[in-house]
């Protein structure tokens, strides 16, 4: 079966890619022009064959992409983000959450069925507010991803520039307010997160680490379990190196891969082998054990996404270098094995059809 895989990017373009896994290969279909840094992708609720993206402006845009059978994509709408460089997306219920990175300001924006998809009305804002010890990264509060607990209704939004991870819930009118947050050591960045069995896994950008802190339903309060490095082995200070965690994942395990592993990717490595993809078990969830690191041939790995039967397959890509490859699960999942790749500008962030 051959896979559709949509790729962001720091282009101004989103990208279609066919993923053949019988016979290992990945070839450029189409490409769209949308604006500024498509960086992240997301997928109208209803209508699978749209695409949203956000464009990183000061003034922000979303853009709703229609796509046809044959993975060609044409704009259906653009919008104000509600802020300034929409970074992150995050589709739920009949919303678009959007992350304005550099004005902290969390937007919701109506999403309808028919085009133009998305509604330039009625969009509600909710600022945060915070700032960190690195004057450079943490000015002013960036949200820099938006999503859903996987079993309640909770928002949470890392937020690099304050430290904090905000905890949202919804109030008597159906509108996200901020409830809450999770508290990280001063100038550590949170970027990104994931979840298993209601701990919560902290990618922190500026000190390359990982987090975990068990998270029980509000009011009731995160408490800290651990924290460990993004590789077992740095080549350098990190901070000096320009060296900084950009994401992680967290698949939920299935028939074939039985035991839950944390994949996270580093950027900047000085390696000529490329930043590596730290493989981490979290089965004791007192622990964050380092099984193994991969060697991904990519430069400045920014985004990277599950996909396929059981979520056999990783595609993962370099903004400064590599292009984008394909990486099959191996050893239960302990490992991953390149099988395809493509040459590709700058790819930021995936969505597989």
């Amino acid at each position: 079966m051959v896979h559709r895989i949509f790729v962001g990017s720091y282009t101004k373009e989103i990208s279609t890619l066919s993923f053949d896994p019988d016979t290992h290969s990945l070839s450029l279909d189409s490409s769209v022009t949308v604006g500024h840094h498509p960086s992240w992708i997301t997928r109208h609720p209803t209508r699978s064959s749209v695409i949203l993206t956000g464009v990183e402006q000061a003034d922000g845009k979303i853009v709703a992409v229609l796509y046809d059978d044959n993975g060609k994509g044409t704009i259906a709408a653009e919008i104000p983000s509600g802020g300034a460089d929409p970074c992150t997306l995050l589709a739920v219920d009949n919303n678009l959450l959007v992350g304005n990175y550099s004005s902290g300001i969390l937007a919701t924006i109506p999403l309808v069925n028919d085009p133009p998809f998305v509604k330039g009305t009625g969009i509600t804002t909710l600022a945060f507010n915070g700032t960190g010890p690195d004057k450079e990264r943490q000015e002013t509060s960036h949200p820099h991803q938006v999503f859903l607990h996987p079993s309640r209704e909770e928002v949470l939004v890392p937020d690099l520039g304050a430290d904090k991870t905000w905890r949202l819930t919804k109030d008597a009118n159906g509108v996200w307010i901020n409830q809450g947050h999770v508290d990280y050591k001063p100038g550590s960045g949170p970027r990104h997160a994931a979840f298993y069995n209601d701990i919560l896994y902290t990618l922190l950008e500026l000190t390359s680490e990982v987090s975990a802190h068990r998270l029980p339903p509000l009011p009731s309060q995160p408490a800290f379990i651990t924290a460990v490095p993004t590789m077992s082995k740095f080549p350098g200070p990190p901070s000096v190196l320009g060296m900084l965690a950009a994401e992680i994942l967290l698949p939920v395990p299935n028939k074939s891969y039985s035991t839950p592993y944390l994949y996270v990717s580093n950027r900047n490595d000085t390696s000529p082998e490329g930043d590596v993809i730290a493989i981490y078990s979290v089965a004791d969830p007192e622990k964050i054990e380092l099984v193994a690191e991969v060697r991904s041939g990519l430069k400045h790995l920014r985004g990277m996404l599950f996909g396929g039967p059981d979520e056999k397959y990783l595609v993962a890509g370099g903004v400064q270098g590599g292009g984008v490859k394909v990486f099959e699960r191996i050893d239960g999942g302990k490992g991953l094995k390149e099988i395809a790749s493509v040459d590709l500008e700058a790819p930021t962030g995936f969505l597989w059809a």
